[in-house]
């Protein structure tokens, strides 16, 4: 550790005991934290680490942290490419580890575009909507990055304190309610929707949807372990307020977007609708075909 002008070392093992005290060492102009880590048989299942697995989620890191800079490099002998002829040290053709550097300045933003840029689908609207709003008394703050496009899923992945919550949680909830609630009523207000017509459903409204939704809080509760899902009701009633009160200024600023969002969000609907009456005309053969009358009373 790098601080107050010296270097400062201090040594943990067996669980995180420290292995003596604080150690000033020489001087430094530099701050920052080192820190080496060497994983304990006796303590963790296995010691070998797969290298897609950590770049994965050092990305996601990288992601959910704006202008964080994160490098990876594999070092093992095992995994280090080697030449057919080293010469010298420093030489072109010298053995290279895997390296892999990530930072995106943009944040959940990039990361949105990154995923849609993995989908055969075409953009809904050019422009990735972001959300950022805090509540410094309830210590929460919320993060939102979305994105539609033409594709037949919705891809929602939501993180408390940067820890994917795989299950969702009260912040999702409060995410579904806010936007289905916002898209209907701006539907009508539009005559997008008449007074006849039903309520479109979430997955009407989130067809095609690509949504990072992040939020960190000082005490997040947590529930459904392994695959953790947030369990605040706090966290439920901050995001479906921003969420609420943010998309509808996005919307009344992109009028034109705002109705190619709900044009597919209409398509998804009559989709719906129309595989329903599909379903239940083949019930209704199927009980007609079955249920024929015996030979003699015919």
């Amino acid at each position: 550790m790098r601080r107050q002008g010296s270097v400062w070392r201090q040594s943990f093992a067996d669980g995180g005991k420290p292995q003596g005290t604080l150690v000033k060492g020489e001087d430094t102009e530099e701050t920052g934290t080192q820190q080496t880590f060497w994983a304990d048989p006796e303590i963790f299942e296995t010691t070998e680490y797969d290298f897609e697995t950590l770049r994965a989620r050092f990305q996601q890191m990288a992601f959910l942290n704006k202008g964080l800079s994160i490098q990876v490099t594999d070092e093992r002998p095992e995994h280090v490419t080697a030449s057919d002829d080293v010469e010298a040290e420093g030489d072109e053709d010298a053995p290279t580890s895997r390296t892999v550097i990530y930072k995106y300045d943009g944040g959940l933003i990039d990361y949105v575009s990154h995923l849609n840029d993995a989908k055969k689908a075409e953009l809904v609207h050019a422009d990735v909507i972001d959300i950022e709003a805090e509540d410094t008394e309830k210590s929460i703050s919320l993060e939102m990055a979305m994105q539609w496009t033409t594709a037949y899923s919705e891809s929602v992945f939501t993180y408390a304190n940067t820890i994917a919550t795989t299950e969702g949680g009260t912040h999702e909830e409060g995410f579904r309610a806010a936007l289905t609630s916002l898209v209907n009523r701006y539907a009508r207000e539009k005559g997008l929707l008449k007074d006849k017509d039903d309520n479109l459903t979430g997955d009407d409204v989130r067809e095609g949807l690509t949504c990072v939704i992040s939020v960190a809080w000082a005490s997040p509760s947590s529930r459904a372990r392994p695959r953790p899902s947030l369990g605040n009701t706090e966290a439920k009633t901050f995001v479906q307020r921003m969420v609420g009160e943010r998309m509808a200024d996005w919307f009344d600023a992109h009028p034109n977007e705002a109705k190619e969002i709900i044009r597919k969000a209409l398509q998804a609907s009559q989709a719906r609708m129309a595989a329903r009456k599909a379903r239940e005309a083949t019930r209704r053969k199927g009980l007609l075909e079955s249920g024929g009358m015996p030979g003699k009373p015919a």
